[in-house]
């Protein structure tokens, strides 16, 4: 599972530097979420603004919470446009974990000059990895 868990991440990984490198920072969170999401279609299943429905008590609420990027039902990746990756970042990615189940989580800020150094941020078990 953990050697699945980082190949995923690994291809993952290498389409955003693919993009990054192709189109540099600058640009909106959507457009490199949809070129992201076509890169990893041609050999994984992802899912794109996926539904994140809330668990609270008894009673499952729609509260508008979607996942940018769902790879192969275990990966869940954010896709970032900021100056800075800030706590509440991390904070969101660990409930998106929680919520979902699965174990990896990987936050992408494109909007960074070094992707590789500065804009990638991962998850595992809710631990900064």
């Amino acid at each position: 599972m953990k050697d699945r868990l980082n190949a995923l991440t690994e291809l993952i990984i290498g389409a955003a530097l693919a993009i990054h490198r192709e189109l540099g920072p600058g640009l909106l969170e959507s457009v490199y979420e949809a070129c992201l999401a076509e890169l990893l279609r041609l050999g994984l299943k992802v899912e794109r603004q996926k539904l994140l429905p809330v668990q609270f008590r008894d009673q499952v609420l729609d509260c508008g919470y979607r996942l940018d990027l769902l790879v192969e039902g275990e990966v869940v990746v954010e896709v970032k446009c900021v100056e800075k990756t800030l706590p509440v970042h991390l904070a969101q990615r660990l409930t998106y974990l929680r919520f979902t189940g699965c174990t990896v989580g990987l936050v992408i800020n494109f909007s960074v000059k070094w992707l590789t150094r500065d804009g990638i941020r991962r998850v595992v078990n809710g631990f900064p990895d």
